[in-house]
C-alpha cells in the first residue's frame, strides 16, 4: 500500500532539513527524501550563518537531520524521480528505489547544480581556493592574489566586487574578446584597480595542493593564489515542471514562480532555497524552509477546518 504522510519534502539540505523541523513540531507527518548531493559539499567550512559561522557543512546537516528526528519525521535517502496530482489535487510521489508515497502537500528543495567551465583543475579545487561567492570565502582569502575567469557578462560584476576583499585582481578574460567590452566597464575595472589579461585560460598551475598560478594558451603563467568563477547554474526543477509550475526568466537562470512564502503555482506545492534562487545562501536556505512549512501548515489547518465546516 502507498504510505501517506501529510507533507514530503523533496530536499535533505538546509532548506529542506529546516521545513522538516518546522512540520515536525506542527505535528505533521512528514517525509523528507534526501539524495544526499548537497551543493556546499566541496566546501570545509560555511561563513555568514550567525552562531554556526565557520561549521562544515556536512556537520551542519548531521545535527539538521538529529533535530528532524526529535519530532518524528521520516528521512529517506533516496531521489524522487516523478510526481503526478490525483483527483484530490494531492500527491503521488515516486522514490527511485521504487517506492511510491502519498503526499497532501509538496515542499520542493531540491537546490541547484553548478556546470562549471571545462578548464583542467576548475572542477578538482572547487570549494577549496576555485570560489564563487566572496561573500562565503572572501574573509579567509582576504589580501591575496585574486585571479577571475570571465564566462559572461556577470563576471565583469563578479571582478568588481571582489576587489573589496584584494586589491591585487586580475580579470583573465578566456574566450571573451576584449574588443566586445563596453567602454564604461573597461573604466569601471580600471577605477577598480582589475587588471584586464586578454587570452584563453590552458588550465591551473598547483604546488603542494594549493593553487599557485593561472596558465593561458600561450604558455605564460599568472601567480594567483585564488580563482573566482562564476559557474553556470542549473536549478532542479524537474519536479515542478511535471507538475505544470509557472517559470520566470532571470539573469541567473529559470526559476519558479513563487510568493513570499515559496508557494508555487501549483496549489498545495512549495518551493524553498536555491530551487527558488541563485542567492539563497544557507542561512536564506533555512528561512525559506521555515517559512514554506509554516505556510504550508496554515493551508493544512484552515483546509480542514473549512471542509469541517462544508459537512456541517
Amino acid at each position: 500500500m502507498t504510505e501517506r504522510y501529510e507533507a514530503v519534502v523533496v530536499g535533505g539540505g538546509t532548506a529542506g532539513l529546516s521545513a522538516g523541523l518546522v512540520l515536525g513540531r506542527a505535528r505533521r507527518t512528514t517525509l523528507v527524501v534526501d539524495s544526499g548531493e548537497p551543493r556546499n559539499a566541496p566546501a570545509a567550512h560555511m561563513q555568514g550563518y550567525l552562531s554556526r559561522d565557520g561549521m562544515p557543512p556536512a556537520e551542519f546537516l548531521a545535527e539538521g537531520r538529529r533535530e528532524i528526528e526529535r519530532y518524528g519525521v521520516e528521512l529517506v535517502r533516496d531521489r524522487a524521480v516523478d510526481v503526478s496530482r490525483d483527483g484530490a489535487g494531492e500527491f503521488e510521489v515516486t522514490l527511485a528505489a521504487g517506492r511510491t508515497v502519498h503526499a497532501r502537500r509538496l515542499v520542493v528543495a531540491t537546490g541547484l547544480a553548478d556546470e562549471l567551465p571545462p578548464v583542467p583543475g576548475v572542477a578538482e579545487r572547487w570549494g577549496r581556493d576555485v570560489l564563487h561567492c566572496p561573500y562565503c570565502h572572501g574573509w579567509e582569502v582576504r589580501d591575496a592574489p585574486f585571479g577571475v575567469l570571465a564566462t559572461g557578462p556577470m563576471s565583469i560584476h563578479q571582478a568588481l566586487i571582489v576587489s573589496h576583499w584584494s586589491k591585487d585582481v586580475r580579470l583573465f578574460l578566456h574566450t571573451v574578446d576584449e574588443d566586445t567590452l563596453p567602454d564604461e566597464d573597461l573604466r569601471r575595472l580600471a577605477a577598480a584597480g582589475v587588471d584586464v589579461v586578454p587570452g584563453e585560460v590552458a588550465g591551473l598551475v598547483t604546488a603542494d595542493d594549493r593553487l599557485t598560478g593561472i596558465r593561458l594558451a600561450d604558455g605564460t603563467v599568472h601567480d594567483r593564489a585564488v580563482l573566482f568563477v562564476a559557474a553556470r547554474l542549473s536549478p532542479r526543477t524537474e519536479l515542478l515542471e511535471k507538475l505544470g509550475a509557472e517559470f520566470h526568466e532571470t539573469a541567473f537562470g529559470t526559476y519558479p514562480v513563487v510568493d513570499e512564502t515559496g508557494r508555487t503555482t501549483v496549489p498545495g506545492v512549495w518551493a524553498a532555497g536555491n530551487a527558488t534562487s541563485h542567492a539563497e545562501q544557507v542561512v536564506n536556505a533555512a528561512s525559506a524552509g521555515y517559512r514554506a512549512a509554516a505556510a504550508l501548515n496554515g493551508d493544512l489547518v484552515f483546509g480542514d477546518i473549512d471542509a469541517a465546516v462544508a459537512r456541517g
